[in-house]
C-alpha cells in the first residue's frame, strides 16, 4: 500500500530518512534531522525567490497556472467578474461565503461610513512636495493610520481586527485620490456616501467646481471589474511582504504599507506602465513584426512587456475578462491609439512558436495600463489603482496569517558565504 511519505537516502552517510508528505509538501524543517554529525546544524532547503516553497497554508484564493484557473474561495473568477460586484467580492474574501442581501447591504453601510480621514491626515498629505509620487504618498500615509488608530495594535481582538480592516478597505480609495488630487494640484474633495465604492472613488477624482459629480456607468462597472481582478492573487510579493511584516504582531496599517512599498516597484505593481512604453516604443502597428523579431533575437534587449507570469503558464484568466471590459471602455472614451498596436502584438505572438514554446500569453498587465490611460489616469496612478482593491486581499490575508497557531514571527534561514573567523588587525598594522 503506498504510503504518504517521502524516503530520502543521505549518500554522504548511506542513512535513509522517511519524511511525512502533506497537501503535496513535505515540511523543511524536517531535513534537519539529516546530519553528517552531531554537531552539523542539518539539511536545509535553499530556495531564492521562494519559487517552490510554501510559507503558508490559506483558504482563500487558488492558482492553477498550468490551466489558467484564478478561484477566490473557490468562485471562477469569470464569473465573479461578470455577476458580482467588487463590495460582494471584498465580503466574500473577508467572510469565506457570498453575502445574502441583508449581509450586503449592512456591509456595504459599514464601508461606506468609514470612508472620511482624520483632518490632520490632509495637513500630513499637504507636506509632500508637488511633484511626489502618489504611490510614496499612499505608502507613508496608510502606515501614519497607525498613530490615528492606537487600537489597531490589540492584533489578537478579533472585534477590533474587523474595525482595522474595515477602515483599511473604506479609506483606502480616499487617500488615493487625496494623493491624486495633490499630484494635480487641486483641492480634496471629501467622500459622498451616496455613490457606490467606485463610483465615489471616482468623483473624489474628477469632481471640479460642482456639488455633485456623474460618473458615467460603463466606466465605473469597468473599474469595479478590474477592482475584483485585482482583490487578491495568493501569495505575490506584497501579499507575503504583508504577512512578513504582520507576523511581528504589528498593526494592520503598518503590514499594508509594506504590502503598498513592494507593490511599488516596476516588476509588480508597474508592470501596466511598461506595457505602455512599449507599445509607445513600437509605434506604429506595421513595425510590430521587427519588434518581434527583435525580441527573439535579443537585438537592443527588446521585451515583450505584459506577456507570461511567474504563475501561469497558459493564458492569464484575468487577461480575458479585462479584454472584454477594453472593448466596453473605448465605445465611452474613443480607442486608445495604441490599442491597434497592441492587438497586433498579442495576434502574432500567440501564433509564434518562440512564445508559444515559452507558454507566453498576455496577462493582467496587458490590457489594464491601456484602460486606465483611456479613462483619463496618469500613469504614476496605475500601482495606486492596483493598491485599493488588493487591500481585501491584503488584510484578508494578514488575518488568516494572524489567527493561525502554525504561524511564528518570519526568519528565513541564509547559507553563510563570507569570510572565516578571523581577529582584528589594528589600524597601524594595516597593509
Amino acid at each position: 500500500m503506498a504510503k504518504e511519505t517521502l524516503t530520502i537516502t543521505d549518500n554522504r552517510t548511506g542513512k535513509t530518512y522517511e519524511v511525512p508528505i502533506e497537501n503535496g509538501c513535505i515540511r523543511t524543517n524536517a531535513l534537519r534531522q539529516i546530519k553528517v554529525s552531531e554537531e552539523d546544524f542539518g539539511l536545509m532547503g535553499y530556495d531564492p525567490a521562494f519559487l517552490n516553497t510554501a510559507n503558508c497554508k490559506s483558504a482563500i484564493t487558488f492558482i492553477d497556472g498550468d490551466k489558467g484557473i484564478l478561484e477566490y474561495r473557490g468562485y471562477p473568477i469569470e464569473q465573479l467578474a461578470e455577476k458580482s460586484s467588487f463590495i460582494e467580492v471584498a465580503y466574500l474574501l473577508l467572510n469565506g461565503e457570498l453575502p445574502t442581501p441583508k449581509q450586503l447591504e449592512e456591509f456595504n453601510y459599514l464601508v461606506t461610513h468609514h470612508t472620511y480621514v482624520h483632518e490632520n491626515i490632509k495637513t500630513f498629505m499637504d507636506g509632500y512636495r508637488y511633484d511626489a509620487h502618489p504611490m510614496s504618498m499612499l505608502s507613508s500615509t496608510v502606515a501614519a493610520l497607525s498613530g490615528f488608530y492606537p487600537d489597531a495594535k490589540n492584533t489578537k481582538d478579533e472585534r477590533s481586527r474587523r474595525i482595522q480592516m474595515t477602515r483599511l478597505i473604506a479609506k483606502m480609495p480616499t487617500i488615493a485620490a487625496f494623493s491624486y488630487r495633490h499630484s494635480m494640484g487641486l483641492p480634496y474633495v471629501y467622500p459622498d456616501n451616496d455613490l457606490s465604492y467606485v463610483g465615489n472613488f471616482l468623483a473624489m477624482i474628477r469632481k471640479i467646481g460642482t456639488t455633485t459629480y456623474k460618473v458615467h456607468p460603463t466606466l465605473e462597472k469597468a473599474l469595479d471589474v478590474l477592482f475584483i481582478l485585482h482583490a487578491d492573487h495568493e501569495q505575490n510579493c506584497s501579499t507575503t511582504s504583508v504577512r512578513t511584516v504582520g507576523s511581528s504582531e504589528v498593526d494592520p496599517y503598518s503590514a499594508v504599507a509594506a504590502g503598498i512599498g513592494a507593490l511599488y516597484g516596476p516588476l509588480h505593481g508597474g508592470a501596466n506602465e511598461a506595457v505602455l512604453r512599449m507599445l509607445r516604443e513600437i509605434g506604429h502597428v506595421s513595425k510590430v513584426p521587427d519588434f518581434i523579431k527583435a525580441v527573439k533575437t535579443g537585438e537592443g534587449e527588446k521585451k515583450l512587456m505584459g506577456f507570461g507570469h511567474r504563475v501561469y503558464k497558459s493564458y492569464d484568466p484575468r487577461a480575458k475578462v479585462i479584454k472584454r471590459v477594453a472593448d466596453e471602455v473605448f465605445e465611452v472614451t474613443g480607442k486608445n491609439p495604441l490599442l491597434e498596436i497592441a492587438v497586433e502584438l498579442e495576434k502574432i505572438a500567440l501564433q509564434d512558436e518562440y512564445f508559444v514554446k515559452r507558454k507566453l500569453s498576455p496577462n493582467v498587465d496587458f490590457y489594464s495600463g491601456l484602460i486606465y490611460e483611456a479613462m483619463g489616469f496618469p500613469v504614476e496612478m496605475f500601482p495606486v489603482l492596483f493598491a485599493i482593491p488588493r487591500t481585501v486581499g491584503w488584510v484578508t490575508q494578514w488575518e488568516e496569517m494572524v489567527k493561525d497557531s502554525e504561524q511564528k514571527i518570519a526568519r528565513p534561514r541564509q547559507i553563510y558565504t563570507g569570510s572565516k573567523r578571523r581577529d582584528y588587525v589594528a589600524m597601524k598594522d594595516r597593509k
